[in-house]
């Protein structure tokens, strides 16, 4: 902290004084300052273009690969029937008629105060037997050793008033599978619910009739990549229908357009020159982050010429992705339509070429290694910390001269004093001399 030294003697403002000396020799230190500000405001720019390159990278790889547009979806001609598609589908109809849905097991004991046994078995569709020896005959206990049994068997006490208490067994899974059996030496029981399999018929009425069943209400690829669950028992064949999920591909590649113009909106606009005008009327320009910036154009540039350069001979336009007069990219949706139902291997061969190209440029800029724009980061990052080690050693340099100044000015106010002292002194003695008196004879 500076001493206050202001006027004790000279009648200066010191303190201001030292402040503008030491305002002057900063003056580099501050020039400094505004390019690690001006570094850092470029190098947050650049981390978040490539943050999209990297997301278009990722994008771009996976609409590069075949399996990328297995796309297909599956309709049902009844809403008591739905299908899904997964990996592996292909275009296809079939009809199907649903015979009986899958459901669980439930055995119910007769009316009872306790279990008259002290113990119990159950046994599984295999004919694997299981005795449970419940902590007592309470009918709470018989129904905790079973629900703690793990055998995919849940018990329950019923109320049922007069009578006292059932105890209900169901199997947790549905399907013939689960099925089971209860014996307890003198308890009776009474199945309620069979357990039993999901079933449904293919090419009913031919001479190609197949049944198939399933231990749930789904059933599994039962076209390739087609996974059907029915929620009840159809009289008439059901109708369902596999195809090429057109809509999604046209979404890929509209998407992987979108992303390239994210990407290029954002460059164009950190590279524009804008024009201003100050307090005094004066005409101020400003140039964006990006503006002149050799590394961020040929990356747009590299982005550009992947999504437009021919394939196979043929310009990507025919299929709706074109160069737009701004630079841009445009997706026509119908006319991408159009080519797709026309000849759809070769657009998907064209879109995925493309792709592949486009994650290679990507890649190039984006990668967390070597990528172009991680570079210039890397180097950005390096030239901010270098230069806050310098303001650091001016921060020092600064307050060593305050430190001077300081002394250099109390130095000079405690001069001044003691010659004020010294010509109080002189003063003072030279008032205190007697009058001299002259006279004249006569």
């Amino acid at each position: 902290m500076g001493l206050s030294i202001d006027g004790l003697i000279s009648g200066q403002d010191t303190t201001t004084l030292i402040n503008n000396l030491i305002a002057v020799e900063a003056i580099p230190q501050t020039l400094l300052k505004g390019k690690v500000t001006a570094a850092q405001a470029y190098t947050t720019a650049v981390q978040g273009l490539n943050t999209q390159v990297a997301a278009l990278a990722d994008a771009a790889t996976k609409a590069s690969k075949p399996a990328s547009y297995d796309l297909y979806t599956a309709t049902s001609s009844s809403g008591q029937v739905t299908a899904t598609t997964s990996t592996g589908a292909a275009a296809g109809v079939i009809d199907v008629t649903v015979g009986r849905l899958a459901q669980n097991q439930v055995t119910v004991t007769g009316p009872l105060s306790a279990w008259p046994d002290a113990t119990l078995t159950l046994t599984d569709a295999t004919g694997k037997a299981t005795v449970l020896t419940p902590a007592s005959t309470s009918l709470d206990d018989v129904v905790s050793a079973v629900n703690a049994a793990g055998l995919g068997i849940t018990a329950t006490k019923v109320a049922v008033g007069a009578d006292g208490f059932r105890v209900q067994f169901s199997s947790t899974a549905t399907g013939s599978a689960a099925a089971f059996t209860v014996s307890g030496g003198t308890v009776p029981t009474t199945q309620v619910k069979g357990a039993q399999d999901a079933q449904v018929t293919l090419w009913a009425g031919s001479a190609a009739e197949q049944t198939i069943t399933s231990g749930t209400n789904t059933f599994t690829n039962l076209l390739p990549g087609l996974d059907v669950t029915v929620n009840a028992v159809s009289a008439t064949p059901v109708t369902l229908t596999v195809t090429r999920d057109d809509a999604a591909i046209s979404k890929m590649a509209g998407g992987l357009v979108s992303g390239l113009n994210d990407i290029f909106a954002v460059i164009t606009n950190r590279s524009a020159v804008s024009t201003t005008t100050d307090s005094t009327g004066k005409s101020v320009t400003t140039a964006g982050l990006f503006a002149g910036d050799s590394t961020i154009r040929t990356v747009k540039q590299n982005l550009l010429s992947a999504a437009s350069m021919p394939v196979d001979g043929r310009s990507p336009s025919e299929i709706g992705i074109s160069i737009t007069k701004s630079g841009t990219l445009e997706f026509d949706a119908e006319k991408f339509a159009a080519a797709l139902a026309k000849d759809p291997a070769g657009v998907m061969k064209t879109v995925q070429e493309i792709s592949g190209r486009v994650a290679t440029a990507a890649a190039t800029a984006s990668d967390k290694y070597d990528g172009t724009l991680t570079a210039t980061i890397t180097s950005q990052q390096s030239q901010v910390r270098t230069m806050g080690l310098e303001i650091s050693d001016w921060d020092l340099r600064l307050t060593a001269k305050r430190s001077s100044l300081e002394r250099v000015y109390t130095a000079m106010e405690s001069r001044l004093g003691e010659l004020k002292a010294q010509s109080s002194w002189l003063t003072s003695q030279i008032n205190s001399l007697p009058d001299t008196y002259t006279g004249s004879s006569s």
